[in-house]
């Protein structure tokens, strides 16, 4: 009698509160979400998460989309969140109905950071002004000038002399390439390259770095499902935060210096461009430039810009070393049509099938399965569904990347699924690396001349070889969280003989 007691004074509030917790959940859930699609049950205020590899989820909503179709609902926690598989329903989405699934969900380690700044968690208005200056800057300094042609044959000329510097010693490439890439974005950023030991220009390399590695890693994912708890959890998120602070801190010290000598009209990169905006509605309530803005999306374009190219990279030099024959092919067309001269965007066209090799590295290596979350700007009805205002929305790339129906034999690594029986270059819906829609990637033009420069640049002057057979060497990213990584890896890098 007196166990029953004890039982019923200690255990009946807890009882009572989680049984209470679980109707309101239910009833919430049900008044406000009872027109959202389909998805497997989920278990009161986990959700789906215990179903799911938090490193890999994108494998569970491959399993889902067999079962549930190409949209789908699942439940992170206490949040639904509405998945799309298959090219035709992400293009429906993003392309007939673009406008409505424009927004911008935000995992909770990149709002800490951002606070809601910067072009890539942005949504409505600011994202819409801060896209429109990034797109001009990346034309002007970047995408439509031969400028950026030079600078990036510059930084390739740098990359080949630290490589030589290695001789016949065993290299990760990976520290060299991400440096190469880094400074590409800095000329465009700051309007200048740094020397590779320059120690701001580490500073921000390793702010990258630290804040991919914290993404990818169990208190990443922790901190994204409950951040108020995690947040005072000792570890290297904490680490990470404080040092993307500090490249922040960088980036907007440069921008007041160049406001003391501004000529407003001939900007020389992202920040003096942001800086005459800042000028120009100074006296506008509702302006979007503002120092917080113009830092977040400096760093955007780092973050994103450097992370993702240089994995790229990293990732087709592997697969050169896995497939010989293939490097063989590629570093035949270099000798055949560029020759001993230095690469330029023009030879591209010339050269069917290194560009089905860099677009099939891409396929193949999946870098984004659901890409960066979206969410509906209002209620928006879909498929017979409703998806209520900002719901989060994934588009699950994997399901098109491999899609049988899109690719042949979609498990291989094959650059026939870019060229026609007549070995031209073919294009492919289903290639979607950049995105697709409102929101695809706004460096996608900046990415593919880094990727095809430097990758001719490096093949014209080296081979690549592994340090154990091609059979038995590792192709198969790393997951990480909603991304892939090339897994690391260390290789000969050596001097071509080439008349």
């Amino acid at each position: 009698m007196d166990l029953l007691y004890i039982l019923q004074t200690n255990f009946m509030p807890i009882i009572l509160g989680l049984v209470t917790v679980i109707l309101l959940w239910k009833n919430r859930r049900g008044q406000s979400h009872s027109r959202l699609p389909p998805g497997p049950a989920p278990i009161p205020l986990f959700g789906n998460l215990l179903q799911m590899d938090v490193k890999a989820p994108y494998k569970l909503y491959m399993k889902l989309s067999k079962k549930y179709g190409s949209v789908f609902t699942v439940w992170l926690g206490s949040t639904p969140v509405v998945v799309l598989s298959g090219y035709q329903a992400i293009k429906e989405a993003f392309v007939n109905q673009g406008e409505e699934f424009s927004g911008r969900a935000n995992y909770p380690v990149i709002m800490t950071i951002s606070q809601g700044y910067g072009v890539l968690v942005s949504s409505g208005k600011r994202w819409k002004d801060l896209r429109r200056i990034s797109l001009m800057t990346l034309k002007n300094f970047g995408m439509g000038r031969r400028t950026i042609e030079q600078r990036i044959q510059e930084e390739a000329k740098f990359l080949i002399k630290a490589i030589h510097e290695y001789g016949d010693s065993v290299v990760n490439p990976k520290k060299m390439i991400c440096n190469s890439i880094g400074n590409v974005i800095s000329s465009i950023v700051f309007g200048h390259r740094f020397e590779y030991n320059d120690p701001m220009f580490q500073l921000i390399q390793k702010a990258v770095d630290d804040y991919f590695n914290v993404l990818s890693s169990p208190i990443g994912a922790m901190f994204n499902m409950f951040p108020r708890i995690v947040w005072w959890f000792p570890g290297k998120h904490h680490r990470m935060f404080a040092i993307i602070n500090q490249a922040k801190d960088y980036m907007r010290a440069q921008a007041e210096l160049r406001l003391k000598n501004l000529d407003t009209s001939d900007p020389q990169d992202l920040l003096e461009a942001f800086l005459i905006k800042m000028l120009e509605e100074k006296d506008d309530p509702n302006t979007e430039f503002c120092y917080d803005n113009m830092v977040m999306t400096a760093w955007n374009l780092f973050s994103a810009g450097t992370e993702t190219t240089s994995s790229t990279l990293r990732q087709s030099f592997l697969m050169m070393m896995k497939y010989p024959s293939i490097q063989g092919k590629v570093q035949k067309e270099i000798d055949d049509v560029i020759g001993s001269k230095v690469p330029t965007v023009d030879d591209r066209v010339k050269m069917p099938y290194t560009d089905a090799v860099l677009h099939e590295v891409q396929r193949f290596m999946d870098l984004a399965p659901t890409s960066v979350p979206h969410k509906v700007i209002r209620d928006t009805e879909f498929h017979n569904y409703l998806i209520p205002k900002g719901t989060m929305v994934l588009p699950l790339f994997s399901s098109v990347l491999c899609d049988p129906e899109l690719f042949q034999n979609p498990d291989e690594f094959d650059p026939e699924n870019f060229l026609d029986e007549n070995g031209r270059f073919k294009k492919n819906d289903g290639f979607l690396a950049f995105g697709l829609g409102k929101r695809v990637c706004l460096g996608e033009a900046l990415a593919r001349m880094e990727l095809f420069l430097f990758f001719t640049s490096l093949l014209q002057r080296f081979t690549f070889s592994g340090t154990q057979p091609p059979e038995e060497i590792n192709i198969n990213p790393e997951c990480a969280s909603f991304g892939r990584m090339p897994c690391s890896y260390e290789c000969y890098i050596k001097v071509r003989n080439v008349e």
